[in-house]
């Protein structure tokens, strides 16, 4: 069964550095796509960063260059690192998996960029 878990979220001060991780526990890390959105209070949800399984990547506007995605197959772990970061950041971050067997998504873990 698959099950998305998410961890690495927390309060950080403006500038800082975050690294968040998505393990698929019990799934076989296959996946056309997997990525990160985030969703602020009172925003709709939104793509933060997008990896295919040729590890061709894209991001919103908002963090290019300031966060990377990347998968680790052999940990079965997706990771977005990111730096630089601004109160704008502030949102619940979820996983997100296009796996052979439908879409999955994680529970969500809370970043809040604040001093």
């Amino acid at each position: 069964q698959v099950q998305l878990v998410e961890s690495g979220g927390g309060l950080v001060q403006p500038g800082g550095s975050l690294r968040l991780s998505c393990a698929d526990s019990g799934g076989r890390f296959v996946f056309f796509t997997m990525g990160w959105y985030r969703q602020a209070p009172g925003k709709q949800r939104e793509l933060v960063a997008r990896i295919t399984d040729g590890g061709s990547t894209n991001y919103a506007d908002s963090v290019k260059g300031r966060f990377t995605i990347s998968a680790d197959r052999m940990k079965k772990t997706l990771y977005l690192q990111m730096n630089s970061l601004k109160p704008e950041d502030t949102a619940v971050y979820y996983c997100n998996a296009n796996f052979p067997g439908g879409l999955y998504w994680g529970q969500g873990t809370q970043v809040t960029v604040s001093s």
